[in-house]
């Protein structure tokens, strides 16, 4: 059995959108690179082609590899209830206790993490340590630079 993809809404319309582009546009301009590469001649020493061939398979692949996430997604539904503890989708405000620095973030699935967009994973070790925690509790997530600690500020939908 695979495993399932959590998505947001606005994760799944992401995605969507990316295939949909990759398959019509992508596809479309890197047809017309590959024709105009073979005008170049001989094509065993065309790096033009062989770098055109390349990015048509890195968009094949992509294409294939969401496709394969579309079929086994799950979307994360709004959180229902109060917004009491940290779960899939909710937005935390944290504090980070060693450099009193304020962050938010959403928890997603991992497919649609990017941290820099404050969308961490619910499989990361932040995510994972936020989650069923409550306003007010400290934190404490193992991360590569060593053991980092928070206290969760407020807990949002």
């Amino acid at each position: 059995m695979e495993k399932k993809i959590r998505l947001t809404d606005d994760g799944l319309k992401k995605l969507q959108d990316e295939l949909e582009n990759l398959k019509t546009t992508g596809r479309k301009e890197i047809a017309e690179k590959i024709k105009i590469a073979r005008g170049y001649g001989d094509l065993s020493e065309n790096s033009e082609y062989d770098e055109a061939k390349n990015e048509q398979a890195k968009i094949e692949a992509r294409i294939v590899e969401i496709e394969a996430m579309l079929k086994n997604v799950e979307i994360i539904t709004d959180v229902k209830g109060s917004a009491k503890t940290v779960m899939l989708g909710s937005k935390v405000k944290i504090l980070d206790v060693e450099f009193d620095e304020e962050a938010t973030y959403r928890i997603v699935g991992s497919a649609e993490a990017d941290p820099n967009e404050g969308l961490i994973s619910d499989e990361s070790p932040v995510g994972k340590a936020l989650l069923g925690h409550k306003v007010g509790d400290t934190v404490f997530a193992e991360a590569p630079a060593g053991e980092i600690e928070f206290k969760i500020i407020a807990i949002s939908k």
